[in-house]
């Protein structure tokens, strides 16, 4: 079975500035998402998607995209804010993208075939694209309620020791299945525990054992109308913020809440890494050095 993995990269280039978070983290050069592409093709994904904004473009292809078209199947597709459904309009003055769920959207007409989405700038772990193409290789392409998946991952494993960091606190029954994401944007660590600053100021002690989500899904492609329907109901009610965002949990909650769609969540103990702050670019290479001393990855990838 053919697998896609889809990875969300329309937002590269805004965090430090040109495509310089694509930085070596590994022994021999590699950069975080070339152990993400090696891992998904050892997992049986066979084609990337890589979702970019028309104005990287050109650097994308050539710094990024180039590394892999040797390796596996190479396709783009383009997140553009004026990309909305007939009968709405974008305000005049804004300029923030419109989320996670909207890029996801892009690849409607490109992808036919169970797939997965990432980031493009974290580091998921290998058992992470085993435990989702052993999933998506399973599931029913069409089924009610529809059958998708999200690779939960232990919050203390995700934290970074140079400040706060945004997590989606994922409420799970006895089987597994997730109940609500709660996003949180302000966690962090503070005097050796963890807690959520919310809104009015008060801090929420967590224990680091609540599972969260790193923006590791995976569909198939039945989700896309309902996707469509769940953006154009977004538009109704936040088009006209400015900052709004329609997001892939929000847009899960609304198919769970319609008994629509149902999402596994597949446990992972494994240790997320991202390079939220630019102190955290040591932790992350230590880490992979660490994994190549243990075997996981080669030395040259």
């Amino acid at each position: 079975m053919s697998l896609s993995l889809v990875v969300l990269a329309a937002g590269m280039g805004s965090r430090y500035g040109g495509l310089k978070q694509i930085d070596p983290v590994g022994p021999s050069g590699e950069t975080i998402l070339d152990y993400s592409i090696y891992d998904a093709i050892q997992a049986g994904f066979d084609r990337v998607v890589f979702i970019v904004r028309k104005d990287i473009e050109t650097a994308f292809r050539d710094s990024v995209g180039s590394r892999f078209e040797s390796r596996i199947a190479v396709d783009y597709a383009f997140q553009d804010l004026t990309d909305v459904p007939s009968g709405f309009s974008v305000p005049a003055d804004r300029q923030k993208p419109w989320g996670t769920a909207h890029a996801v959207l892009t690849v409607a007409d490109a992808v036919h075939e169970p797939f997965a989405v990432i980031n493009a700038d974290d580091f998921y772990g290998a058992a992470s694209y085993r435990s989702m193409a052993q999933f998506l290789k399973a599931a029913p392409p069409s089924s009610h309620p529809l059958e998708f998946a999200m690779v939960g991952f232990l919050l203390r494993n995700t934290m970074s020791e140079h400040g706060a960091v945004a997590r989606g606190l994922c409420e799970v029954d006895h089987e597994m299945y997730l109940r609500t994401v709660a996003e949180h944007s302000q966690i962090r660590l503070q005097e050796g525990a963890i807690v959520s600053e919310l809104d009015a100021g008060e801090l929420l002690p967590l224990t680091g054992n609540e599972w969260v989500s790193m923006n590791l899904w995976g569909f198939t492609p039945a989700v896309f109308p309902h996707l469509a329907e769940c953006f154009a109901d977004f538009l109704q009610r936040q088009g006209q913020e400015l900052k709004s965002e329609f997001y892939i949990p929000s847009a899960m909650d609304k198919m769970m809440a319609a008994q629509v769609a149902r999402v596994r969540v597949l446990p992972s103990e494994d240790r997320w890494f991202g390079v939220t702050y630019r102190d955290d670019k040591p932790i992350v290479e230590a880490a992979i050095a660490q994994l190549v001393a243990d075997g996981v990855y080669p030395s040259h990838l």
